[in-house]
């Protein structure tokens, strides 16, 4: 929840190869403290935790922000959420070896970081639209 001297973060993914939330992603999140708009006049980077998506691609607890927080840092680890699908994928396909053997290694991109700034008092919602070769992001609502 954001006041009126901190602002708020939330995140989910959808991936849009098959139109579903990605569930099990983990994410990381950190802030910095610094003047908003001057690309690498911040401070450093403070790691504030993470949570993991839910069934509906969610972050439902990612920590607060510091009060101060200019820029935030959301971290994706999707290659484990890709190999994993990757495998179910597989399994449902036993009598199709092609499919299965055709050399993919899960995801081109195996992390994600999205960097933003943040304006206190403000919530900020920035999904991830993720596939195997690329992803998408924006501020929502």
């Amino acid at each position: 929840m954001s006041t009126s001297t901190t602002a708020s973060v939330s995140t989910h993914i959808l991936d849009t190869s098959v139109g579903r939330p990605a569930e099990g992603v983990a994410v990381q999140l950190a802030a910095r403290t610094g003047r908003s708009g001057h690309y690498g006049q911040g401070g450093d980077w403070q790691a504030l935790g993470g949570s993991a998506t839910d069934a509906d691609g969610r972050c439902k607890d990612l920590p607060a922000l510091p009060e101060g927080t200019t820029h935030v840092r959301l971290d994706f680890a999707v290659e484990a959420y890709f190999l994993k699908f990757e495998k179910q994928q597989a399994d449902a396909q036993q009598d199709a070896p092609a499919n299965r053997d055709s050399g993919s290694v899960g995801a081109f991109f195996p992390e994600v970081a999205i960097t933003f700034a943040v304006v206190p008092g403000e919530h900020f919602h920035v999904p991830l639209l993720l596939n195997p070769f690329g992803y998408s992001v924006y501020r929502g609502s």
